[in-house]
């Protein structure tokens, strides 16, 4: 039974949806949830800490050094609860079993679009302030920049390009119900993007410790690893979507009518693949 038909034996007969997130804690507050303020709240604590950070370190430092780094572990620890509690209570428990018919397909692609439409504005506050740095004296004064143009950077690209056309073929295959050409595809996609995550972090040490690159040294870093950082976490969250979608997909709970988690999924994947080439071209290309 559906989350529809279970909700019209609760309501007498009517047509009434009855989301997950009722159940969650805690209760009293209607079909809202608790979770995305957790959420949003973490992750707001991460630039605050940043800030924190700043004002602690050097000479004239107007607060204690351990604030920030105690501020920024508080922060994670409630983002990545809210972040558990959000897509656990309102994606995970009714999903395993149930499709989407309470919700509808399209309203769930509105919102990944809308979803997609405040991440854009995220990275594109970082660029502006990328911008705002270049508008200067480049290089920065002092600052030396590492070969940002490495085989190791052009083989990533390539990694995640390649893995956004084994994610749209994969779609196409389920589209045709041919799901055992849907899974071998899919599978190569979330290998692909664990792939580029260990790329990336490969990179991250070899800058910081063959080429001195840190994290506070100077402007253009703190950019570099601020945009590249942030493009990390969410190709990090989207290999997590892949994994539960690969996951229910093995379970035989997704066909040719039935494919809006893969397409959702789809939609977040394919953006962070565009804002990584972006990212290579300013970051790493426009810098050199």
């Amino acid at each position: 039974m559906g989350t529809v038909d279970e909700s019209s034996d609760d309501h007498g007969g009517h047509d009434d949806h009855h989301l997950p997130a009722v159940e969650d804690w805690p209760r009293g507050f209607g079909e809202a949830s608790w979770w995305p303020f957790l959420t949003a709240l973490g992750a707001s604590g991460l630039y605050v800490a940043a800030a924190l950070y700043v004002l602690g370190r050097g000479e004239g430092a107007i607060i204690g050094p351990m604030i920030g780094p105690y501020a920024f572990i508080a922060s994670a620890v409630l983002f990545l609860a809210g972040l558990y509690g959000w897509l656990y209570h309102a994606f995970v428990v009714n999903f395993w079993e149930h499709g989407t018919e309470a919700h509808g397909g399209s309203t769930l692609k509105l919102g990944m679009i809308a979803f997609l439409g405040s991440e854009i504005a995220t990275f594109g506050a970082g660029f502006v302030y990328y911008f705002f740095i270049r508008a200067g004296t480049w290089p920065p004064t002092g600052a030396e920049l590492p070969p940002l143009v490495s085989s190791l950077v052009i083989v990533n690209t390539a990694i995640l390009i390649v893995s956004s056309f084994t994610l749209h073929f994969a779609h196409v295959a389920l589209m045709k119900d041919n799901r055992k050409r849907f899974l071998r595809l899919l599978g190569v996609t979330l290998l692909l993007g664990v792939v580029f995550i260990g790329g990336q972090a490969l990179e991250y040490y070899e800058f910081l410790v063959h080429e001195g690159f840190s994290l506070t040294g100077g402007i253009y870093n703190s950019a570099f690893y601020g945009l590249t950082g942030l493009h990390g976490l969410h190709v990090t969250m989207g290999a997590v979507m892949l994994g539960i979608v690969f996951v229910r997909g093995l379970l035989g709970q997704f066909s040719a009518e039935r494919h809006t988690a893969v397409s959702t999924a789809s939609m977040y994947w394919h953006f962070v693949d565009v804002v990584w080439v972006f990212l290579v071209v300013v970051l790493y290309v426009g810098a050199a």
